[in-house]
């Protein structure tokens, strides 16, 4: 997947500025692509190229005018293409894993914090996550959104994310807890 997929689909929803756009990327897709704000806005510029959205200048008082972008067909019609190719299988690239791998012949100390911070970071991912749940639900049950709702894709990658993370964190805590133990018997 490109960072254009992942622009367009987060254009689904509504016409974004660039800044909203790089704002709201972390609420729409960060469970599943990253991407910095810098990235977002050449993105952006190369799709309205491409003739994939459109922008328009909205004026504002006290600050810089912003340009508001919105799909266009030929937007709509490569997401609908996107979604009809067969995506490649997930490859899987992780430093922490290769230090892990390594912890035997390496530094284990340093291979624990690295798997402590790995805790922390996965941990505030999920209550993230979660307050974006929350959100997207607004107070209905999960059955009735997903019965109900004008577009369930992002609740259903949020999901995803979800239980990334949550492998993540079990694991780290189980790699962590297997670690310090053989460190203790030295």
């Amino acid at each position: 997947m490109a960072l254009r997929d992942a622009v367009l689909a987060a254009l689904l929803d509504s016409e974004a500025s660039g800044y909203d756009l790089a704002k709201g990327f972390d609420a729409s897709v960060a469970n599943f692509w990253m991407a910095t704000p810098q990235q977002l806005y050449r993105e952006l510029d190369r799709l309205a190229a491409d003739g994939l959205i459109e922008a328009r200048v909205v004026e504002q008082e006290r600050r810089p005018n912003k340009r508001m972008f919105t799909l266009t067909d030929a937007g709509r019609a490569a997401v609908h293409e996107f979604t009809e190719a067969t995506p490649k299988p997930l490859a899987m690239r992780d430093d922490l894993l290769v230090q892990v791998s390594a912890v035997d012949g390496g530094n284990p100390d340093a291979v624990c914090t690295g798997l402590r911070e790995r805790i922390r970071w996965t941990t505030e991912q999920l209550e993230r996550y979660e307050r974006m749940r929350n959100r997207l639900l607004s107070g209905r049950s999960e059955t009735k959104f997903l019965a109900e709702a004008d577009r369930v894709g992002p609740y259903l990658t949020l999901m995803r994310g979800i239980s990334f993370e949550q492998e993540n964190l079990r694991w780290a805590q189980e790699a962590l807890e297997v670690i310090e133990r053989r460190l203790s018997r030295r």
